[in-house]
């Protein structure tokens, strides 16, 4: 199983179509897509800066912006499934379907490790990847990203979230920092891939 991670900056991108429409073509049964938090999550930081509210509603908003990316996602490709928990990404799965995955189960009551801005979709696909005992994870970014880049430069470059780097820095999965215009090489990963 790969999980895609497709970042917001390629919500006004005409390559997000491209995108969706390759894994769906190749990827049914492997795919699960986890969405950034495009310019929804970006609402949510001048809402935090008017009303000065905390971390933890800020956290839950922006699971809220990362589904709508999802939905908007699944509007462009009625073909790929919603998902929010577990269950549903591996039913889907089974279906030979490619998960678009809805992170509102991580909605929280109280502050933990994870309501703050250093923990964004790229650490919460991360999350994901472990959860899911995934054999890759892509992250999908708008700008270049040069091979072999340490993660950690790539947080204070702020191409990936502060905490990134921690969480990959153990995974027992393959992670890859790809460009925008690499749907073709995608592509070409998943067909030379078996089908486990």
């Amino acid at each position: 199983m790969w999980v895609v991670k497709i970042g917001g900056s390629l919500s006004h991108d005409p390559s997000l179509r491209e995108w969706l429409t390759q894994l769906w073509e190749v990827g049914g049964g492997r795919v699960v897509i986890v969405p950034g938090g495009a310019d929804f999550a970006d609402t949510v930081r001048q809402y935090q800066s008017e009303w000065q509210f905390g971390d933890l509603a800020a956290h839950n908003m922006c699971l809220l912006a990362m589904a709508q990316y999802a939905i908007l996602m699944q509007g462009v490709m009625p073909e790929l499934v919603l998902a929010s928990n577990e269950s549903r990404i591996r039913r889907a799965l089974r279906d030979g379907r490619v998960a678009v995955w809805v992170p509102t189960d991580l909605m929280r009551d109280t502050p933990d490790e994870m309501t703050n801005w250093d923990t964004t979709s790229d650490s919460l696909a991360a999350w994901l990847s472990t959860t899911l005992n995934a054999e890759r994870l892509m992250v999908v970014k708008s700008c270049a990203v040069e091979a072999g880049t340490p993660f950690e430069v790539l947080s204070s470059k702020g191409v990936v979230d502060a905490r990134f780097a921690k969480h990959v820095a153990d995974a027992n999965y393959v992670v890859e920092m790809f460009n925008k215009g690499d749907a073709g090489l995608m592509r070409e990963r998943l067909l030379h891939i078996p089908v486990a």
